[in-house]
């Protein structure tokens, strides 16, 4: 049996739930040769309460990460935590995140690791929901076409609140006071944690270097009940869509509310579920649908992850 250090930047709703469901599978990881040891996990404020195994050690210090065979970055933002996560990279070490957000705009930096098999990222686009594995392999042999996803759950949740008949402030008021949506809800309701992840996701099927700048994106907050209604009376319905397909000789991406009708997979995936349409030449037509957020929903991807580079696979490698 031999032992593994992780360690955690980050113990919020994701980083407590990962601690808990790596308790719940030590056997698996036992079965697999490998005991688990959490060596340090990095908190800002140390008096908040936390619903995390007994004798984790939370520290507001990052030496721990010297220690660590293993670091799970689940903190969000972009330059701290990548600040912390250079030296771990540098040094060869392997890391798991969450992180679309330093993922997409980071990436000259992240690539050269990535490329190398350093980064494990299934949980970074649709969460508990595995589309990066599928596209960082199996897809890949087919030709990529096009592909249409709703990324985002706060966006989800607020128009599918406003399919019921509620206007926009009060549904996002809602989801802000559900814990859905961040305040102030920008980074969702404008578009951008959307484009984070098209941005992550075209580097496995259009090109490698793909830059976020390179995603146009607009937002739901101009979405109406009038909006609303004229797409319900045609058999539609508007949702929040990121686009990846071809134009020319590159690429059209973009993340905009638009109408779909009714039985578009996207629109029968259920409310507030994320949902994918993928084509290619060869596979055809593939739907992913699931849960996009939440604590162990993500916390299984990130959990996932790690069972992976314990075995020795590599992590998602781009296009290159």
């Amino acid at each position: 049996m031999r032992t593994v250090t992780i360690g955690l930047l980050g113990c919020g709703t994701v980083g407590q739930a990962v601690l808990q469901l790596l308790q719940r599978r030590e056997a698996i990881f036992a079965d697999l040769g490998v005991q688990l040891s959490v060596c340090g996990v990095l908190v800002r404020d140390l008096t908040q309460p936390r619903d995390v195994p007994a004798g984790t050690p939370l520290t507001s210090d990052p030496a721990f990460l010297g220690e660590c065979s293993i670091v799970v970055e689940l903190m969000g933002g972009v330059d701290r935590p990548l600040g912390l996560l250079a030296p771990v990279l540098r040094s060869r070490r392997p890391v798991v995140t969450a992180n679309k957000a330093m993922l997409a705009e980071r990436w000259d930096t992240l690539r050269d690791y990535a490329l190398g098999g350093q980064l494990y990222y299934e949980s970074a686009v649709m969460a508990g929901t595995p589309i990066i594995g599928p596209m960082s392999t199996v897809l890949r042999a087919s030709r990529f076409v096009r592909l249409q996803a709703v990324l985002n759950g706060t966006c989800a949740y607020i128009l599918g609140q406003m399919e019921h008949g509620k206007p926009y402030a009060q549904a996002l008021a809602e989801a802000q006071a559900l814990g859905y949506a961040e305040t102030p809800p920008t980074l969702d309701v404008g578009g951008f944690d959307t484009a984070h992840k098209l941005a992550v996701l075209a580097r496995f099927c259009a090109d490698g270097d793909f830059r976020y700048e390179d995603v146009k994106v607009r937002g739901i907050e101009d979405v109406t009940l009038n909006d609303i209604a004229d797409a319900r009376a045609a058999g539609e319905k508007i949702k929040l869509v990121a686009t990846l397909e071809r134009e020319g000789d590159g690429w059209r991406a973009e993340v905009a509310p638009i109408r779909l009708p009714d039985s578009h997979p996207i629109c029968t995936a259920g409310e507030g579920r994320n949902a994918m349409v993928y084509q290619g030449e060869e596979c055809g037509e593939l739907v992913f649908a699931g849960g996009g957020a939440g604590g162990l929903v993500t916390a299984s991807a990130v959990v996932g992850d790690i069972m992976d580079c314990v075995l020795g696979f590599p992590g998602h490698v781009p296009l290159h």
